[in-house]
């Protein structure tokens, strides 16, 4: 029998993960790698190191691969549609993959088929900047008195000002409250999108995996917590969310990846906001983040769901397994030994699930994470905490 070969462009630990998803399955991974010390690149055997702008590159990398997948968004829109017209499948393919490339192209397309954004346009320069915070000013919406204050809110500035493309982790996105403030996105020389600033409750995020044949499965909604722009922690499922308004986004971003093609794994990042709506913030097609708990906490985790619908495989359940599940992300600080804290952690909690991804400790980088769940909120969050504090060095006891 043999056995499909899934080519990763990427060599991060998203594609390290997605790989070990394969696996107990007998998928074959290929990997396209920037270097062989990427954390992907250490573990599959098969490694093509490369450099995934290159169109030559890329051919070459495809051949002998049934289907290319990726575990970041930036090659080029280009590249991809001539890969496809060599016969390759590509999932997702470019016409979906653009709506996570360009966030302009994304507003566009989203608005045209009826998803709630933050107001947005592009914007030309500082002065234009200026121009869309005044339009803001003056369309300021209703809140109602029950849901945090009442009478009429506002536009104007802050406003928020993305690079279209290339930013993640809070790169490329800067919130401006004067025209003076906004001319360093413009330096970079590529389009910028004006957004307004979302007054929200809390970030969640709505995780859906597609086949080519249409069959689609959705995760529980959960909340993504920040610390200065990168997830900290993700509780599944979102407490205390509305049940309608969870049912809304799941069905949002079902209708996200119907209508834009989207084929393998759609993060759909969102905004919960004080007058009881939901925006769409940014979608990711790809493992994300905030399914990571999804490795210990659901019946079929995201990364082998999304080797499922590359490979047109009917999908697995996506029920969590637990009531509460905690996602941890374990960031390096000055602590580099990160192995001699297995003990603690290992011993203290036997529940814990660590995830490593065999990349260099550095401060603020993400090397890691961990998973809780229980029955309990309170505990599974405090034991995630107490756990990736111990393995950054941040707690000690």
């Amino acid at each position: 029998m043999t056995f499909p070969v899934v080519g990763m462009v990427g060599g991060g630990q998203l594609a390290r993960m997605t790989h070990e998803a394969g696996i107990p399955l007998g998928i074959r991974f290929k990997l396209l790698s920037d270097t062989p010390q990427d954390s992907a690149a250490q573990v599959v055997s098969d490694v093509v190191i490369g450099d995934y702008r290159d169109l030559d590159t890329l051919r070459e990398f495809a051949r002998g691969c049934d289907v290319i997948t990726f575990d970041h968004e930036h090659v080029p829109t280009e590249h991809l549609k001539a890969l496809e017209a060599d016969g390759i499948p590509v999932r997702p393919g470019p016409d979906a993959l653009v709506h996570a490339q360009d966030k302009g192209v994304m507003r566009t397309k989203l608005m045209e088929i009826g998803v709630p954004c933050p107001r947005h346009r592009i914007v030309r320069d500082p002065a234009d900047v200026a121009a869309f915070a005044a339009e803001l000013a003056g369309g300021g919406h209703e809140v109602p008195s029950g849901k945090g204050g009442g009478g009429r809110r506002a536009g104007g500035f802050p406003v928020v000002l993305k690079t279209v493309r290339g930013g993640y982790d809070g790169k490329g996105v800067w919130v401006v409250d004067s025209e003076a403030e906004a001319a360093e996105p413009f330096r970079a020389g590529v389009p910028v999108l004006a957004e307004e600033k979302v007054d929200y409750v809390r970030e969640l995020a709505a995780n859906v995996v597609r086949s080519p044949h249409g069959q689609a499965v959705a995760y529980p909604v959960v909340e993504s917590r920040q610390v200065a722009g990168v997830c900290d922690t993700v509780i599944a499922p979102a407490p205390d969310l509305d049940e309608s308004l969870a049912l809304r986004a799941e069905e949002m971003a079902l209708n996200i990846a119907k209508e834009l093609g989207v084929v393998g794994h759609l993060a759909v990042e969102l905004f919960e906001t004080r007058d009881g709506r939901v925006l769409v913030n940014e979608l990711a097609m790809r493992p994300h983040n905030s399914g990571h708990w999804s490795m210990d906490g659901a019946i079929t985790s995201q990364f082998a769901n999304h080797v499922r619908a590359v490979l047109d495989l009917p999908l697995g359940d996506p029920r969590p397994r637990a009531p509460w599940t905690v996602m941890v992300n374990v960031l390096g600080g000055d602590y580099p030994d990160m192995y001699s804290a297995y003990l603690h952690c290992m011993a203290r909690d036997p529940q814990l699930k660590i995830h490593m991804y065999g990349k260099d400790v550095k401060p603020g980088r993400k090397v890691g994470h961990v998973n809780t769940y229980g029955d309990d909120l309170d505990d599974v969050l405090e034991r995630a905490r107490h756990a990736a504090g111990y393995l950054r060095g941040t707690i000690t006891e």
